[in-house]
């Protein structure tokens, strides 16, 4: 690895600036999901759940942009809390029925989750809260890009990849790969690997559109013929 970041290391502004234009553009991959749902009229084989925890991780990262004093970072989760907050509001207007009330319930949570770990925040040692707090971070952003692997069961017994956010997993592939670029020149090892897990997670999502078509085969039945005879 000390090879590559000496290679990288001229690079190292243009790296950390793509890095970020890279993210904000990451969160904007959420309209292509809003506007699939929107043709199809309902959020059915969907998830909230992506949004949501973009949502709380934003939330989060402002949290730990101002313990580093970092505005960069504080700008750029407002951007992506703002955005999150409306693709949620757009998912639950597209959800019908009793849908809506799971919905109301995943928000229950991550509020939940949000107000725990905020409160955590304010009591715990100011000499060790930015290391925890990073590694909660680290933990909360793997489980936001293994999120789509929950589905794998009904991914394989469908043998289709309808419902998975396609936009979502490719952008956060080039964001995985970007940032671990950017950990190699810095040398710090807590992002490399943060984002070495990330990356693997978004490749074998990736794997799967490779694997399996994005619509179910539809089923064509034929009825049986039966030949005259004389």
């Amino acid at each position: 690895m000390e090879a590559l970041a000496v290679t990288l290391e001229p690079y190292k502004d243009r790296i950390g600036m793509s890095a970020a234009i890279i993210t904000v553009v990451q969160f904007f991959s959420g309209v292509f999901v809003i506007n699939d749902i929107r043709k199809r009229g309902s959020t059915e084989g969907f998830s909230a759940g992506p949004f949501l925890g973009g949502s709380v991780f934003c939330l989060l990262n402002i949290q730990f942009g101002q313990m580093l004093r970092d505005d960069a970072m504080i700008q750029v989760n407002f951007i992506g809390l703002a955005l999150n907050i409306v693709y949620v509001c757009a998912f639950y207007l597209f959800t019908v029925g009793a849908a809506k009330t799971k919905v109301w319930g995943q928000i229950g949570v991550a509020g939940a989750v949000v107000a725990g770990i905020l409160s955590y925040v304010q009591y715990e040692d100011p000499q060790l809260v930015e290391f925890r707090f990073g590694v909660i971070l680290t933990v909360i952003l793997l489980l936001l890009v293994g999120m789509p692997l929950l589905g794998l069961g009904e991914i394989l017994k469908k043998k289709c990849t309808e419902g998975l956010p396609f936009p979502i997993i490719c952008a956060g592939t080039l964001v995985s790969l970007s940032w671990l670029l950017y950990g190699i020149v810095l040398r710090n090892d807590f992002i490399v690997v943060q984002n070495l897990i990330a990356l693997a997670l978004c490749s074998v999502q990736l794997a799967l559109f490779a694997i399996f078509p994005s619509k179910p085969a539809s089923k064509v039945t034929q009825k049986p013929t039966t030949k005259k005879t004389n």
